[in-house]
């Protein structure tokens, strides 16, 4: 790998480019919370050479989501479970609007 082949990950959000501490320090929280919402299921860190943790832009919006339903009183685990579906519920959305989009349907009728 070239010099710039690592430069172009950097825009990569799913490059994995945060350790553990440094993830947990940019949340605001502790290892244990990232390890929580890893056995939870809500991320899945890839694991360096040496086996350490790395996260990526897009799990630590994942992982700063949770937090916030559980600085609210969300247990992590039910957190973790509204963060999923929540995550879920925006690409059935997605693929609803691309549907009609492709199949020209009109929009449905906006909510009173």
């Amino acid at each position: 790998m070239t010099a710039d082949d690592s430069y172009g990950r950097l825009d990569d959000d799913d490059y994995p480019a945060y350790t553990m501490g440094r993830a947990a320090e940019m949340l605001g929280t502790t290892p244990g919370f990232l390890r929580a919402i890893g056995e939870a299921r809500l991320i899945t860190p890839l694991r360096s050479k040496g086996g350490h943790r790395r996260y990526s832009r897009h799990q630590l919006r994942i992982a700063a989501r949770a937090r916030e339903l559980v600085d609210h009183g969300t247990p992590v685990e039910a957190a973790c479970r509204i963060v999923i579906l929540e995550n879920q519920l925006e690409e059935a959305r997605r693929t609803h609007t691309e549907h009609r989009r492709a199949t020209g349907s009109p929009p449905p009728p906006a909510a009173a």
